[in-house]
């Protein structure tokens, strides 16, 4: 029986059987719904535009930009002037005649999705939670919200730490004084969200430990076994984030990744632990029964 086939079994319980078609059409309407919520967030955030591109995703391209005052703040108090980022600029630029609008309509959903995948969780949710056990589900208790609180603290990492750092990098490096950087909108926009939505996704990361333990694939043995192998990976990870080649960025990228990943162990050993507990009351029992 394959995995789809367990799934639709489980998903029916004790209520009459649905078929594949009607698992189909229930997960349908998941989805519908979650377009719906998506579209109406993007609709507004279409309509306040300047917010969406002035306020939100150009602001990074600017020398006032939270995190490099911030920056510049830390090092004037170490007296390390080498932290503050001079004055750069570069200009964004539109060659296609109808690539502003489009890109208008492309970025709302983009940012829309971001705002309402608590939304998307919850209908995944709602539509897997079914066909899960009474201890299974259990076991995901505030799978919601600590998926959505995961991926609003990568997104905001990465908007904050990741993209400036990248920005200023690719947008002001040059290989002669005779180029000028004139960056393609699109080009810019698809940098911003894709390296926000990434790092939202990787700081899913100790979510996914989690249900990999319980399943006794990801153990808290495996994984400190291969610690010096994971930080390799990690500093390889974070010189490809952040293009920028000073040390700075890319341990300020390091430091965090590296925290998931000791987390993940952390959480992977709480699990082997109430796994084993648990097993050693079953045994208990069985032995009374006996």
């Amino acid at each position: 029986m394959g995995f789809l086939d367990i799934f639709i079994k489980r998903r029916g319980g004790d209520e009459a059987e649905m078929s594949f078609l009607d698992h189909l059409e229930e997960l349908r309407w998941h989805i519908f719904r979650a377009l719906v919520a998506i579209l109406s967030v993007a609709i507004v955030l279409f309509i306040n535009k300047s917010f969406l591109f002035d306020t939100i995703l150009l602001a990074p391209k600017r020398s006032d930009f939270w995190t490099f005052t911030q920056m510049c703040s830390l090092g004037n108090k170490l007296h390390l002037p080498g932290l503050c980022v001079g004055d750069f600029s570069f200009s964004i630029t539109n060659i296609d005649m109808s690539a502003q609008f489009m890109i208008h309509l492309q970025t709302a959903f983009t940012v829309g999705l971001v705002f309402v995948f608590p939304y998307l969780l919850w209908e995944l949710w709602k539509f897997l939670s079914p066909a899960l056990h009474a201890e299974e589900k259990s076991a995901a208790t505030g799978i919601v919200l600590a998926g959505s609180l995961l991926f609003y603290i990568g997104v905001l990492f990465g908007y904050y730490f990741i993209v400036p750092f990248t920005v200023v990098f690719l947008g002001t490096y040059q290989v002669s004084a005779e180029v000028v950087n004139q960056i393609n909108l699109s080009s810019y926009i698809e940098t911003i969200t894709g390296l926000c939505l990434a790092c939202g996704l990787v700081f899913e990361f100790p979510l996914i430990i989690y249900f990999l333990a319980k399943i006794g694939f990801a153990t808290h043995q495996f994984l400190a076994q291969y610690r010096k192998v994971a930080l390799v990976i990690i500093l390889l990870l974070s010189a490809m984030i952040t293009p920028s080649p000073d040390m700075f960025s890319q341990t300020l990228v390091a430091i965090p990744l590296y925290g998931l990943f000791e987390i993940g162990i952390i959480i992977s050993k709480r699990v082997s632990i109430n796994n084993e507990r648990k097993r050693k009351r079953e045994e208990m029992r069985e032995a009374k029964d006996k």
